[in-house]
């Protein structure tokens, strides 16, 4: 007979737990010593001096306390920072948050997604610098320059046939008295079925049509109406008669001519492109104008980097450049999103708008949270864009903290006290929004 040994099995929570083996302080004073230095030295330090420095003056060589943030909030240069700040909060985050999610739902359902996404995201690779100085050409005044005066001319021109011509006058200052600041009229009235003819001189050669038209003799005159032609009487190398159609003068199209009654407009017609027009409905004699706005400078497009609207156009350079960084964290966020949500909301019938708005949206909200504060905190801190777009005429109207922290400091002033207390001031608007993402990290990961 075989005896066998049948070992006993000892639970796991009857087993003797091994001491851990603790790291001596030593060992972690060690490792951590180099990121302390360079975290005091580049964080810790800056913060403390800057902080002591705002209480001095702008030498450093009297303490005034807080006078320097006293004169921070009573200096109507840092209100107006301030002030451009607070637009940049509450329109920069929340258009590239919406931004970000339109881009990175509409990408997943169609087939140049990825193309897409890369057109999107390539300004990131752009610097703040080089982003400026595209800007600052694609704003130019001139549309011959600036895109964006280009594309307002273009469509301002479709639907405005009138000419413009600055500088222009009549040949025959007799019959048409008056100046280009408040138009010309006829020294006499003009009785209706009457052919006039309108020669004018002045006319610089760039406004005409890139193709100009040779003027033609107006039209006969029927009862009732006023014809006529506006054309530019002057032949090139010298020759022809003035005050009569040659054939080498050039049309002035666009000219708008009106027949006025006592003061009352009765009729008005636009020369076309050989230089005629006919005014219908003139009943009596009437006086002849070319208002004013035929001789006013042409439409040469928006000002955006003036005062009025240098903000707005820098928060559009700002948005090209980080709508692709949220689009992308964006588009990480929906790509964890269970699809079993959102195909059992289509089952019960929910069509795409509700299934976007009441489970994606949701579902997303972590993330978007997270987009939004860390372009709450980046527009707090920008200085780049403002500092490079905004042209001196305007670089008041568009001045935020960081600008007037530094001007205030090394753009002429040399007020370090008056910077510092601008740098602190600056730190404890970001300080809420950073501690706010931090403690969300730590949730996510709890």
């Amino acid at each position: 007979m075989t005896a066998t040994t049948t070992a006993r099995t000892v639970p796991a929570a009857d087993q003797r737990r091994a001491p851990k083996r603790r790291t001596p302080m030593w060992l972690v004073l060690l490792f951590l010593a180099p990121a302390s230095a360079l975290l005091g030295a580049l964080v810790l330090y800056p913060i403390g001096f800057s902080i002591w420095r705002s209480l001095f003056n702008s030498t450093g060589t009297s303490f005034v306390g807080l006078d320097n943030y006293a004169r921070m909030f009573t200096d109507p240069s840092t209100f107006t920072a301030l002030r451009n700040n607070v637009i940049w909060v509450l329109v920069a985050p929340l258009t590239v948050t919406v931004l970000g999610l339109i881009f990175a739902v509409l990408t997943e359902r169609v087939r140049w997604g990825t193309a897409f996404k890369l057109m999107v995201f390539m300004p990131m690779a752009i610097s703040f610098l080089a982003a400026g100085i595209i800007f600052r050409v694609v704003y130019d005044q001139d549309p011959d320059r600036g895109v964006a005066n280009a594309i307002v001319t273009s469509v301002h021109d479709i639907f405005s046939s009138q000419g413009s011509y600055p500088d222009t006058r009549p040949r025959d200052a007799e019959f048409l008295v008056g100046s280009d600041t408040a138009g010309y009229t006829s020294a006499d009235p003009v009785e209706p079925g009457t052919t006039i003819a309108l020669p004018m001189l002045g006319v610089d050669a760039g406004l005409l049509p890139e193709e100009p038209v040779t003027a033609l003799e107006p039209e006969a005159a029927e009862p009732g109406t006023i014809s006529g032609t506006v054309w530019f009487d002057f032949t090139r190398g010298g020759g022809g008669e003035p005050g009569q159609i040659d054939d080498s003068e050039s049309a002035l199209p666009g000219m708008l001519v009106q027949a006025v009654v006592d003061g009352e407009v009765v009729g008005e017609a636009t020369s076309d492109d050989d230089g005629r027009f006919v005014i219908e409905g003139v009943d009596s004699a009437a006086t002849i104008t070319l208002p004013a706005s035929n001789f006013s400078a042409p439409f040469r497009g928006v000002s955006w980097l003036g005062p009025g609207l240098v903000t707005p156009a820098i928060i559009v350079a700002y948005v090209w450049m980080w709508a692709g960084f949220a689009m992308v964290l964006i588009g990480a966020g929906l790509a964890a999103i269970s699809r079993d949500a959102l195909e059992a909301a289509r089952i019960d019938g929910a069509n795409e708008w509700q299934v976007f708005r009441y489970i994606t949206v949701p579902l997303l909200a972590p993330v978007l949270t997270v987009v939004l504060v860390t372009m709450i905190i980046n527009v707090l801190k920008i200085f780049d864009l403002v500092y490079i777009i905004a042209p001196g005429s305007s670089a008041q109207a568009a001045n935020v903290l960081a600008v007037e922290m530094w001007s205030v400091s090394f753009g002429g002033g040399q007020d370090f006290g008056m910077g510092s207390a601008l740098g602190v001031f600056l730190f404890l608007l970001v300080l809420p929004a950073m501690i706010f993402n931090i403690r969300r990290f730590r949730q996510e990961q709890r």
